[in-house]
Protein backbone atom coordinates (compact mmCIF):
# COMPACT_ATOMS: atom_id res chain seq x y z
CA UNK A 1 0.00 0.00 0.00
CA UNK A 2 2.84 2.52 0.50
CA UNK A 3 3.43 2.41 -3.26
CA UNK A 4 -0.10 3.57 -3.97
CA UNK A 5 0.26 6.48 -1.54
CA UNK A 6 3.52 7.55 -3.21
CA UNK A 7 1.97 7.28 -6.66
CA UNK A 8 -1.05 9.35 -5.56
CA UNK A 9 1.23 12.01 -4.08
CA UNK A 10 3.26 12.17 -7.28
CA UNK A 11 0.13 12.42 -9.44
CA UNK A 12 -1.23 15.21 -7.26
CA UNK A 13 2.00 17.18 -7.55
CA UNK A 14 1.97 16.73 -11.33
CA UNK A 15 -1.62 17.90 -11.41
CA UNK A 16 -0.67 21.02 -9.47
CA UNK A 17 2.13 21.78 -11.93
CA UNK A 18 -0.18 21.29 -14.89
CA UNK A 19 -2.76 23.62 -13.35
CA UNK A 20 -0.08 26.29 -12.94
CA UNK A 21 0.94 25.88 -16.57
CA UNK A 22 -2.67 26.09 -17.73
CA UNK A 23 -3.24 29.28 -15.76
CA UNK A 24 -0.10 30.82 -17.33
CA UNK A 25 -1.33 29.81 -20.79
CA UNK A 26 -4.76 31.31 -20.04
CA UNK A 27 -3.12 34.59 -19.01
CA UNK A 28 -1.06 34.66 -22.20
CA UNK A 29 -4.10 33.93 -24.34
CA UNK A 30 -6.16 36.64 -22.69
CA UNK A 31 -3.34 39.16 -23.13
CA UNK A 32 -2.88 38.27 -26.80
CA UNK A 33 -6.63 38.12 -27.40
CA UNK A 34 -6.93 41.70 -26.17
CA UNK A 35 -4.38 42.90 -28.73
CA UNK A 36 -6.46 42.09 -31.79
CA UNK A 37 -9.81 43.12 -30.30
CA UNK A 38 -11.07 39.58 -29.87
CA UNK A 39 -12.27 38.76 -26.39
CA UNK A 40 -12.04 35.32 -24.87
CA UNK A 41 -14.70 33.25 -26.53
CA UNK A 42 -16.76 36.26 -27.57
CA UNK A 43 -15.18 36.99 -30.93
CA UNK A 44 -16.00 40.68 -31.20
CA UNK A 45 -16.66 42.88 -28.25
CA UNK A 46 -20.32 43.45 -27.59
CA UNK A 47 -21.74 46.27 -29.65
CA UNK A 48 -23.29 49.23 -27.94
CA UNK A 49 -26.84 50.21 -28.71
CA UNK A 50 -27.80 53.84 -28.78
CA UNK A 51 -31.27 55.11 -28.02
CA UNK A 52 -33.19 57.09 -30.62
CA UNK A 53 -33.01 60.16 -28.39
CA UNK A 54 -29.23 59.90 -28.17
CA UNK A 55 -28.94 59.54 -31.94
CA UNK A 56 -31.10 62.60 -32.50
CA UNK A 57 -29.03 64.65 -30.01
CA UNK A 58 -25.84 63.64 -31.79
CA UNK A 59 -27.36 64.42 -35.19
CA UNK A 60 -28.54 67.84 -33.98
CA UNK A 61 -25.09 68.64 -32.61
CA UNK A 62 -23.49 67.61 -35.89
CA UNK A 63 -25.93 69.77 -37.89
CA UNK A 64 -25.05 72.69 -35.61
CA UNK A 65 -21.31 72.12 -36.21
CA UNK A 66 -21.85 71.96 -39.98
CA UNK A 67 -23.94 75.15 -39.92
CA UNK A 68 -21.21 76.94 -37.98
CA UNK A 69 -18.55 75.70 -40.42
CA UNK A 70 -20.63 76.68 -43.47
CA UNK A 71 -21.29 80.15 -42.01
CA UNK A 72 -17.52 80.68 -41.71
CA UNK A 73 -17.01 79.67 -45.36
CA UNK A 74 -19.24 82.50 -46.68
Amino acid sequence: MPNIAAVLKQLQSQRGELEKQISRIDLALSALGGLNGAGRGRGRRGSRHMSAAARSRIAAAQRKRWAKWKAKQK
